[in-house]
C-alpha cells in the first residue's frame, strides 16, 4: 500500500478538526473580520514578540524526547517538527513527503524533504530520523511518551539521504498516528551528540522558532528561524520576531497580566476567566480538547485495598461527581463516561456503571467485611480503609483539586478515608514510580486510540526507561491484551473501531477506571492576536501568528 497524499498549507494540516476546528475557524475569521480596529486587521503584520503565560509545570528538559509530558509539547512545537502532521484524524506530509507499508505491515518507508535544515546547519536527511529514533529508543535518554509510541520499530534504516525504512516487530496501526507528535520529533543529530544537560538547555529543531535562552524558574525565549522552510505548499515565513515563554503558576496573576496586556496568550484559564471570555472581546478563548484518554481516576488494582474489585466498585459509587463539576467548572467541562477523549471518533461510553449510589457502596463495603467504627470510617481486621490519593499541583487546575476534595467528602461519607497528597511534579513522578497511590488523576495525551494500549496492557505495568510506568491502574488482563494487540496490528478502520470499542467496554467493567471529563485544554488569547494554529496534540502553533497592535 502506497500513500502519496496532496500537500496542504500548514494552517490547514495543524488544525484539528473535530478538536479545535471552531476556535481555529474563530482565529482564522478575526483576521478578515470588520470595524476598523487593530485587532480585526486583515493584513497580517510582521515583527514583535508574542508573550504566553503557562501555569502548566515548567519542564526539567526542553528536549520533549527526555520524559516527554504536556508543558514539553506546548514549548516543543514551537521548534521542533514532526515527520507527519494530522487532518481529520488522516496523516499528512511535513518534513516526509510520503510513505508506504508492506504488504506484511511490518516494514515502513519514509520519503523525506530535501530542502530543510536544522537551525544549528545540519541537514535534515535520512540519518537525522534514523538518529532521532534511536535516541528516543535509547534508555540513556530516560523517554516515556516517545518510548512507548515507538515501540514497534526494531531498526530504522537510512536507505538513502531521502529515503527512512523501518523494520517492525508488528503491524503498528497507529505508528504514522504517533510521529505526528513531537514527543518524537525531529532534532538536529549534531545537537543529540551532545551531554543531555547541554541538549536539555537549547535542543535544535527545524521549527519556526529556536531556544535561545532559558532563565529557570523565569521564561524561555524563543527567536524567529529566519530560514525557516514552511512546510507543505506554503511559502510563509514567521511573522513574529519571537516568543518569550514565561512561567506564571498563580492562576490569578496569570489572568491578571493577560488582562493589563503584560502576555498575549495564556493557558490553565479557570472556569470564570472562560466563561468571561467572548469572540468579540478584548480576551478570547482558544478551546482545543486533547486527544486520546479523557480525564480520569485511576484505581490501582495491583496494590492495597483496591485489588479487591467490590472496593474497586463501593469507590465508584460513593464517587459524587456531577454536582461538583457543574459548580466548580460552570459549564465549561461536560461529565465524561468513557475512557477516551469525545474528540477521538472511536469513543465508547456506558454511564450505567458510574451512577451515584451510596447505598449499594455501603452494602458492598458491608458485604466485603468492611465494618463502621465509632467514627463512621470503615475498618478491617483493626486497618482502616484508606485510600491514598497524591495530586500534582503543576497539573491540576484549582478548580480539578475542588472536585477532588469534594469526592472526598463522598467517600466520607460512606466510611472510605481519602487522604489527598498535593505534591510538586517530581515529588508526584516519585510517589507513582513507588507504587504509593491507590487513586491517581493522571492526564495522557496520545493521537488515536492507541492509548488504550498505551494505558492498560500488562506490558504497561513495566516501567519504560524513565521510571514512569503507564498502566496506572496496574490493570493484568490477558483477554484484554489480545483486544489491545490486535487492534494495533489491524489496518482495516471498521475492524480496529470493533476491537477498540471491545477494549474499552472491558476496561470499564473492571471498575479500575473513573471518568470525569475530557482533558481541559483552554488557551486565552487577546483580541490582537491572529493566526494561531493547532497541532495533532492540541498546543497552539505561533508559526504564522502575528501582532495587530
Amino acid at each position: 500500500m502506497i500513500l502519496d497524499p496532496v500537500q496542504k498549507t500548514p494552517a490547514l494540516r495543524r488544525i484539528v478538526t473535530g478538536v479545535a476546528s471552531a476556535a481555529t475557524v474563530l482565529l482564522a475569521v478575526a483576521a478578515c473580520s470588520g470595524g476598523g480596529s487593530p485587532s480585526d486587521s486583515s493584513t497580517p503584520v510582521r515583527g514583535g514578540t508574542l508573550t504566553y503565560a503557562s501555569g502548566d509545570a515548567e519542564p526539567t528538559c526542553l528536549d520533549p524526547h527526555v520524559g516527554g509530558n504536556y508543558p514539553q509539547a506546548l514549548l516543543a512545537t514551537q521548534y521542533i517538527e514532526e515527520l507527519v502532521g494530522l487532518d481529520d484524524g488522516e496523516p499528512t506530509p511535513e518534513l516526509a513527503t510520503k510513505w508506504s507499508t508492506s504488504d506484511d505491515g511490518k516494514t515502513l518507508t519514509f520519503t523525506l524533504r530535501d530542502d530543510v535544515t536544522f537551525t544549528d546547519g545540519t541537514p535534515f536527511d535520512a540519518a537525522a530520523v534514523v538518529a532521532n529514533i534511536e535516541h528516543v529508543q535509547d534508555p540513556a535518554t530516560a523517554s516515556s511518551t516517545g518510548y512507548l509510541a515507538l515501540q514497534s520499530i526494531e531498526e530504522a534504516t537510512a536507505t538513502d539521504d531521502r529515503t527512512v525504512t523501518l523494520s517492525l516487530s508488528r503491524p503498528d496501526a497507529a505508528l504514522l498516528e504517533s510521529f505526528s507528535q513531537p514527543w518524537v520529533g525531529m532534532e538536529s543529530p549534531k545537537a543529540l551528540q551532545r551531554k543531555q544537560a547541554t541538549n536539555c538547555e537549547s535542543p535544535v529543531g527545524t521549527g519556526p522558532f529556536e531556544v535561545t535562552d532559558w532563565k529557570h524558574g523565569d521564561r524561555v525565549t524563543l527567536t524567529e528561524n529566519a530560514d525557516y522552510t514552511p512546510l507543505g505548499d506554503s511559502t510563509t515565513k514567521p511573522r513574529l520576531n519571537g516568543l518569550t515563554w514565561r512561567f506564571l503558576p498563580d492562576s490569578t496573576s496569570r489572568y491578571a497580566a493577560l488582562q493589563s496586556g503584560q502576555v498575549d496568550v495564556i493557558d490553565n484559564a479557570q472556569p470564570d476567566q472562560l466563561r468571561a471570555a467572548s469572540s468579540k472581546a478584548a480576551i478570547r478563548d482558544l478551546d482545543a480538547p486533547r486527544p486520546g484518554a479523557s480525564n480520569r481516576l485511576e484505581l490501582n488494582s495491583g496494590h492495597g485495598v483496591f485489588q479487591d474489585e467490590s472496593v474497586r466498585k463501593a469507590f465508584i459509587a460513593a464517587a459524587e461527581i456531577d454536582p461538583g463539576l457543574k459548580s466548580l467548572f460552570l459549564g465549561t467541562a461536560k461529565r465524561s463516561y468513557s475512557v477516551l477523549s469525545s474528540v477521538e471518533p472511536t469513543s465508547y461510553s456506558d454511564e450505567s456503571l458510574f451512577a451515584y449510589d451510596p447505598s449499594e457502596a455501603k452494602r458492598l463495603l458491608d458485604a466485603a467485611g468492611w465494618k463502621t467504627n465509632s467514627d463512621g470510617a470503615r475498618e478491617k481486621d483493626g486497618e482502616p480503609l484508606t485510600v491514598t490519593f497524591p495530586v500534582s499541583t503543576n497539573q491540576s487546575v484549582p478548580a480539578e483539586r475542588s472536585l477532588f476534595q469534594q469526592i472526598q467528602a463522598s467517600e466520607a461519607k460512606v466510611g472510605i478515608t481519602v487522604e489527598l497528597e498535593e505534591l510538586d511534579l517530581s515529588s508526584w513522578y516519585a510517589a507513582l514510580a513507588e507504587n504509593q497511590y491507590d487513586v491517581v488523576s493522571a492526564p495522557y495525551t496520545k493521537v488515536g486510540p492507541d492509548v488504550l494500549r498505551v494505558l492498560y496492557d500488562s506490558a504497561s505495568i513495566t516501567p519504560a526507561p524513565s521510571g514512569y510506568f503507564a498502566n496506572l491502574a496496574q490493570l493484568d488482563d490477558p483477554a484484554l491484551d489480545r483486544l489491545l494487540e490486535q487492534a494495533a496490528q489491524t489496518a482495516d478502520s471498521s475492524e480496529r473501531a470493533d476491537l477498540v470499542e471491545q477494549a474499552q467496554k472491558t476496561i470499564l467493567e473492571s471498575r479500575t477506571v473513573l471518568p470525569l471529563y475530557d482533558q481541559q485544554n483552554h488557551f486565552l488569547y487577546r483580541s490582537a492576536v491572529h493566526g494561531i494554529s493547532t497541532t495533532s496534540v492540541s498546543t497552539p502553533w505561533f508559526g504564522t501568528a502575528w501582532l495587530a497592535r
